[in-house]
């Protein structure tokens, strides 16, 4: 295995469009490392330009300590697997899985030893002399993961493979890949704009938007400690909520947004302030509140737990706890201070 790095790496289109900016990234060996933001923020950009199906405009992708910028994708030794699965339809499932140690030559012995291994870890043995238009969503997820895996590659590179899943097959699958991650100790560049998948996913997140990083941490330091008002928006669900700070706290400096959880405000019926609720949604152990503050058209979001919750059009009082804000620059948007 090995790490993947960017240095100052951008990718730039003949009409002028910068997809990445100088991307600066450190992925160690064994990592998991999950790319997350917007559609068009240029995480498979980044991930296309470590397997070489991009261009790498300016600067430098290595893998391991070996700079991989004019070599083919083929020589690059990592293993990719896409949305589609791109499985090969005429092929069983054990010939999907050893296709690519039988374009390396390797014996017939090390490939049967190999495939073996992996079907058994993936728990799709039973499947090996089935083609994949026999095989479920989450059967074929597998195979394509196990075709990666049994390459014993430098690198496994993922672009959002669990999209295509139903809710609670990607819920098994996602802790299927953390199980395979802890055994198998492999380096995975993972691609998503799933939120909730990269925070349940990942040793650390790296947060983009527009071609660049806005930040790279574990997934609960990014919650708990959002470096700015667009990471405090986009991980968390329902987004924190961004309100003036004369609104939200009385000593807030001039110039600041007051940040806090949906999950921390706390809604009562006396004391804080007066609110009225607009929306309600049900989510099973909890309801999120969609209210507005008296005296604002700033809207506030709440989560709150309970057999039952206000009706819509009900006044309940709203505090928000000093303890649970976080501040962050008007003008930039850059995290000042917070819990």
């Amino acid at each position: 295995m090995a790490g993947v790095s960017f240095e100052a790496a951008s990718k730039v289109y003949g009409d002028g469009t910068r997809a990445l900016d100088k991307l600066d990234l450190t992925i160690e060996d064994g990592e998991f490392m999950v790319l997350v933001g917007p559609s068009g923020c240029g995480k498979t950009t980044a991930l296309r330009m470590v397997a070489g199906l991009e261009e790498i405009s300016e600067g430098v992708v290595k893998i391991g300590d070996r700079v991989v910028n004019g070599l083919s994708p083929k020589n690059r030794d990592i293993a990719m697997v896409f949305q589609s699965y791109a499985l090969y339809p005429h092929m069983s499932v054990r010939d999907n899985l050893a296709y690519g140690l039988k374009v390396r030559r390797t014996d017939t012995a090390t490939i049967a030893r190999q495939v073996a291994s992996v079907a058994e870890a993936l728990d799709i043995g039973n499947l090996l002399d089935r083609r994949p238009a026999q095989l479920s969503g989450g059967q074929r997820q597998r195979v394509a993961l196990g075709r990666a895996i049994v390459r014993q590659a430098n690198a496994f590179l993922l672009d959002e493979p669990l999209s295509n899943l139903d809710p609670s097959l990607r819920a098994q699958a996602r802790a299927e890949l953390r199980r395979l991650h802890r055994q198998l100790g492999i380096t995975v560049v993972y691609v998503t704009h799933d939120q909730e998948e990269a925070m349940t996913l990942s040793g650390r997140i790296a947060v983009m938007r527009d071609g660049a990083i806005e930040q790279v941490a574990p997934p609960l330091e990014v919650y708990a400690r959002p470096a700015n008002t667009f990471v405090a928006g986009f991980i968390g669900a329902p987004a924190m909520n961004l309100l003036p700070a004369a609104i939200a706290a009385v000593d807030a400096p001039a110039g600041a947004v007051a940040g806090i959880r949906p999950q921390d405000v706390q809604v009562g019926t006396e004391g804080g302030r007066r609110a009225t609720v607009d929306l309600v949604e049900p989510r099973g152990p909890d309801y999120v509140l969609h209210l507005r503050l008296d005296g604002s058209s700033t809207p506030l979001l709440a989560v709150v737990s309970g057999a039952t919750a206000p009706a819509v059009g009900a006044g309940v009082f709203v505090t928000l706890p000093a303890d649970r804000l976080h501040l962050f620059d008007q003008r930039d948007g850059r995290r000042l201070s917070g819990r």
